[in-house]
């Protein structure tokens, strides 16, 4: 991204988190990011263009963190404890961005369609370290995209607790209690 698309990207999620996607318009838009109008609209014909990107570059951008996260570790279930880390810290680090994905995901618009389609697609990414740690007997057998989505579920709920009741545990922390409940469940051990 160049420095003007940058702001406009930051700028984007920041009003969009502010106002949903309704109350957001390009002029405040341009405003937050500290451009001219046209200068918005030499880069984004639309709103809704400009909501498509920055779900499309967020979402790369949380790709390329979990795969190079990922390429340090060397166990299936290391790299599935990487994939817990960096959900977790980019969700707490981009709460603006992922309240626009949370907002957006319901309904029959075709922004909420095509935002579907894009988480649905990152859920397959994860869905291949689940395979992985399934494969090498890191974890149950199973249906490897329910257990991606449920592990993706889990991940946000966490990070709902975390913000609702103001914890301030080390992520690590987080990460090792997380990990036990969805490797051991919640059944009573006998």
């Amino acid at each position: 991204m160049n420095k003007t698309k940058d702001n406009i990207f930051y700028s984007a999620i920041k009003v969009f988190s502010n106002n949903g996607y309704n109350g957001a318009t390009m002029d405040e838009i341009a405003s937050n990011a500290g451009v001219a109008k046209g200068t918005l609209y030499y880069h984004f014909k639309s709103k809704e263009e400009i909501f498509k990107y920055i779900i499309e570059e967020g979402v790369n951008l949380m790709k390329n963190e979990i795969d190079e996260a990922t390429d340090k570790e060397k166990t299936a279930l290391e790299k599935l404890k990487a994939v817990c880390r960096v959900q977790l810290n980019l969700i707490y680090k981009n709460r603006d961005f992922f309240k626009v994905i949370a907002s957006q995901l319901w309904g029959k618009e075709l922004r909420q369609l095509e935002l579907r389609d894009i988480m649905r697609n990152y859920v397959v990414h994860i869905e291949e370290f689940v395979k992985d740690a399934m494969e090498a007997g890191s974890i149950k057998k199973g249906n490897s995209l329910f257990v991606a989505y449920a592990f993706l579920g889990t991940l946000c709920s966490v990070s709902l607790y975390e913000v609702i009741n103001a914890e301030n545990d080390n992520i690590n922390n987080t990460i090792e209690n997380l990990m036990n409940y969805i490797l051991n469940g919640i059944g009573l051990q006998n």
